[in-house]
């Protein structure tokens, strides 16, 4: 845009770009994008998945922490732990598939390694009818790891779901293939 001045000469105006947009010599960058904050939180885990190296690891141990610890000092049954066990597993999972959506086309990486949520879910699965006990914690931590690495089939397959969903179902499908083998444990164990 041109304009003149007060003395009649003539001047080119620039435009300002938008508050947040740094100008850079040879043009503009865009603005970094704007973060959804609780989807943020809940899809790592409140940050855990921040933490290196990792960050499955770690959020599978602070699910595997919050089931025991939780559990215990609640003294619960074995019925209400395996209730409150899933009913938290489920809620995580309904909770973390839109969290995840989101994450992914903020961040613009799809399963983002960041995004924990999805371990705390599998995590939980596999504990699900464990009693609350730290051998089983750990071997629930340990078989949860396991599956979640190896991906037998079907669980590489969820993967494909698109968004949160994809993200999520793959770890419960993991969760599931941990359960059944803590099962067959606990027959001897």
């Amino acid at each position: 845009m041109v304009t003149s001045n007060r003395m009649g000469s003539m001047t080119r105006k620039t435009e300002l770009p938008p508050p947040g947009v740094r100008v850079h010599e040879g043009g503009v960058a865009a603005a970094p994008a704007a973060r959804t904050g609780w989807a943020w939180a809940v899809a790592t885990f409140f940050w855990v998945g921040k933490l290196k190296p990792g960050p499955g690891t770690w959020g599978s141990l602070a699910a595997g922490a919050i089931w025991y610890f939780g559990l215990r000092a609640m003294h619960l049954t074995d019925g209400a732990a395996t209730a409150l066990t899933l009913a938290g597993a489920a809620a995580v999972a309904l909770i973390g598939i839109p969290a995840g959506t989101i994450v992914e086309r903020e961040s613009g990486r799809e399963d983002p390694g960041f995004v924990v949520i999805d371990e705390v879910a599998g995590q939980w699965v596999v504990l699900a009818l464990a009693p609350v006990e730290i051998g089983h914690a750990l071997l629930g931590f340990v078989l949860f790891r396991f599956f979640d690495i190896v991906k037998p089939w079907p669980v590489r397959q969820m993967e494909r779901f698109p968004g949160g969903a994809g993200i999520m179902l793959d770890d419960v499908a993991a969760g599931v293939y941990g359960l059944l083998v803590m099962l067959m444990v606990r027959i001897w164990w």
